[in-house]
């Protein structure tokens, strides 16, 4: 058993880290800022300190000068505010299923030193909550061998497995601020149309999928007319408050929590917070679990809906990187692509625009030079776009090309044919 809640000072609880140490950061909207400010003031005492960490939000000062000099991050997910250290000498990307990060800490292939969470204060029986990000945090607080927190009377309670006694804490301070808030973007007219047609492929009574963005929330503004729906999913936003308002989203025909909502993490407004706040609606589980495939099948007509960077004639699909460039990361697409495509009845979808916003077709003869296959061509079901949505499962390759480019982008079509043709056809 470790020993009872300590508060401390901030700078106590950031000494605890020394050189050579491995630190895990809880990410996203439960990124614990606060603390890794003050660890990162600590650069000019500090050398060879190890960060991992998902996604987190924030400035990530470890990743910039003059910070960089005491710390390198390997993370298993790349996002905007540390894209440019990880594709430097002050990072780098692991690739890896968010379904399998756990192991690492599991199985002692990246034994932890020191994990940073923020929580809610302690309930009367000394139960604190990990809010809206439990993701691969529960196996990073049972592995390390310090665990710091920083409590917060403005992290939601959650209901799920995201609950930790405080026992379980080393090192605790207080600080009082609000957690990171996202504002949902505007869709765009070519949005909308991409999700129309999505939304033709999803049936009632459907198991979705569904990432943050714009795509994913055009989709769901397009579902008013749908019954039943059930949500096992890696994370989600804003776009299915309006769902659960209006009955939409019931998750009575589910076989796995039947009737609650399933996720890993959530991000999004404050409302979108109040809403999981004590809300036994909302069941917050480990990555493990979510993004099991095992358990993702079970679920009747899985519809899983991610996105991609490009997309070759044969349905290699990009996206994680802009040729050898590390723009974001493997995370769970390919969980629930696999999952979706061994539920009965399930759907794999892969949704984009035909056309990057500086009018280059994201359909490509050949994936960029570098470029990794986040999700293999043998996977590959659906694809949707603005121009329509085709299946390639059980096309051969030169009839996976002729699908593909009739869904591209009018202006790109001829020089697509003419690619199909050299490759296909010319002997």
């Amino acid at each position: 058993m470790k020993t009872p809640l300590k508060i401390v000072s901030i700078d106590e609880a950031v000494g605890i880290v020394k050189s050579g140490d491995r630190v895990f950061f809880q990410g996203a909207a439960m990124t614990p800022n606060y603390l890794i400010d003050h660890l990162c003031e600590r650069y000019n005492e500090l050398s060879d300190v190890e960060i991992v960490q998902i996604h987190t939000d924030g400035e990530a000062k470890y990743i910039n000068p003059p910070y960089n000099k005491a710390f390198k991050l390997f993370s298993f997910f790349v996002g905007a505010n540390v894209r440019k250290g990880v594709n430097s000498a002050s990072g780098d990307y692991i690739p890896i299923f968010l379904s399998e990060i756990h192991w690492l800490f599991r199985r002692d292939i990246l034994p932890l030193d020191v994990a940073f969470i923020q929580v809610s204060p302690p309930d009367k029986h000394g139960y604190c909550s990990l809010g809206v990000s439990v993701d691969i945090t529960i196996p990073a607080i049972l592995k390390a061998k310090k665990v710091v927190a920083m409590i917060n009377p403005r992290v939601p309670r959650t209901h799920g497995d995201g609950i930790i006694h405080s026992s379980q804490i080393d090192f605790a301070i207080n600080h009082v601020q609000s957690i990171h808030a996202t504002a949902a973007g505007k869709i765009s007219d070519i949005e909308h149309l991409i999700g129309k047609n999505v939304a033709g492929l999803i049936e009632d009574g459907a198991t979705l999928q569904m990432g943050i963005g714009n795509i994913p929330n055009a989709v769901l503004s397009n579902l008013g007319n749908h019954k039943r729906l059930g949500i096992h999913t890696e994370m989600f936003s804003d776009g299915l408050l309006p769902l659960v308002e209006k009955g939409i989203i019931t998750g009575e025909e589910k076989e796995i929590k039947t009737g609650k909502i399933v996720t890993t993490f959530a991000i999004g407004s404050q409302k979108l917070y109040d809403f999981v706040d004590d809300n036994p609606l909302v069941h917050f589980k480990e990555a493990g679990y979510t993004n099991d495939t095992s358990i993702i099948k079970l679920n009747p007509k899985v519809t899983a809906i991610n996105s991609a960077i490009e997309i070759d004639l044969t349905g290699q699909v990009c996206a994680d990187t802009i040729g050898d460039y590390q723009y974001s990361g493997v995370g769970g697409q390919m969980d629930f692509i696999r999952g979706a495509s061994l539920s009965e009845g399930g759907k794999p979808i892969i949704a984009m625009p035909a056309m990057t916003k500086n009018g280059l077709s994201k359909i490509v003869p050949h994936l960029k030079y570098g470029a990794g296959v986040t999700t293999t061509r043998a996977h590959v079901h659906y694809v949707a776009t603005e121009f329509g949505v085709v299946n390639l499962f059980g096309k051969s390759l030169k009839q996976r090309a002729t699908e593909l480019i009739s869904i591209a982008h009018p202006d790109h079509q001829e020089a697509l044919e003419k690619a199909a043709w050299e490759r296909f056809s010319k002997q």
